[in-house]
């Protein structure tokens, strides 16, 4: 696909409101990559990154997901540094992780720690309350209810409008709403990688935003000659357009976060939400990414 820039709108892809009140686009921007190597540190090239944060506004994102586990820090100062006061943008972060170098985590889920971090973003960011703010883990060494506990308290003292869960299964949604409304959930889940279609299906059954993250993979699929190089050499498109594509067909609460440090390929990116798969195009897609599965 040739990328027109001048006519770029990721508002093409639909929109979906958080927790009911927050209206975004539903492809938005995941800022991981604008760090260092190993998500250490700053970027390699921090006017490029900074140039492609401050590109996502002008080409309709509006929708923006971080961590302050990103660097740490890193991706939340930058996205400061090119964005506030983020008019008509959600900024969207995380906690839950600690990082003792390049490339490790640690989940962390103690209530003073998240609540702490909770407070530490704020102050990054700039802001004096999250829009959405997601519990990165849920701790298998701190008790369930004791984090969302914390997570309520963040909630009640105005820290936090909006919570999510990230990397969870069905039981531990169920088991979060009974303390606060679960508004999104951020689960592996792309083209090649399905393991979470219930946790997708109970989204979507309960208007819950799902956000995809590794959106873009696609495995043995990208290969020449697989039904999605056809495809994507029908629409003049690249594989990863395509799983882009497929995914915003999925479901209506899907809000894939596709990210990068290059203003080149956020545009790409963005191109896809001006691709309209056929209803057998799409079928074709699934069927081949279910039996390579």
């Amino acid at each position: 696909m040739t990328v027109d820039t001048s006519a770029l709108d990721a508002g093409r892809s639909g929109s979906f409101k958080i927790g009911g009140e927050i209206a975004i686009h539903r492809l938005g921007f995941g800022a991981m990559r604008i760090t260092g190597a190993g998500v250490w540190g700053e970027p390699e090239d921090r006017d490029e990154a900074l140039r492609t944060l401050k590109r996502c506004p002008e080409i309709g994102i509006d929708f923006i997901d971080t961590a302050n586990s990103y660097g740490p820090d890193v991706s939340e100062e930058l996205i400061r540094e090119a964005l506030y006061p983020y008019d008509n943008i959600l900024i969207a972060t995380k906690a839950g992780f600690t990082r003792p170098r390049a490339g490790a985590w640690k989940v962390n889920g103690d209530p003073e720690h998240l609540r702490t971090e909770a407070i530490k973003s704020c102050d990054k960011l700039g802001v004096s309350q999250i829009g959405l703010w997601q519990l990165h883990r849920v701790d298998p060494d701190v008790p369930r209810d004791e984090q969302f506990a914390a997570v309520k308290s963040l909630i009640d003292d105005g820290i936090v409008r909006h919570v999510g869960l990230s990397e969870v299964g069905v039981d531990d949604i169920e088991a979060a709403a009974k303390v606060f409304p679960v508004a999104t959930v951020q689960n592996l889940y792309n083209l090649a990688d399905r393991k979470h279609e219930d946790v997708l299906d109970y989204c979507d059954a309960h208007s819950i935003g799902f956000i995809p993250w590794y959106p873009l993979a696609a495995g043995e699929l990208a290969q020449d000659g697989s039904i999605l190089d056809e495809v994507a050499r029908a629409h003049d498109a690249s594989p990863s357009q395509i799983a882009l594509a497929w995914l915003l067909a999925r479901s209506p609460v899907m809000l894939p976060i596709p990210g990068t440090s290059k203003v080149a390929h956020l545009e790409e990116n963005v191109a896809a939400a001006d691709i309209t798969l056929s209803a057998e195009e799409f079928a074709a897609l699934d069927a081949a990414a279910r039996a390579a599965v």
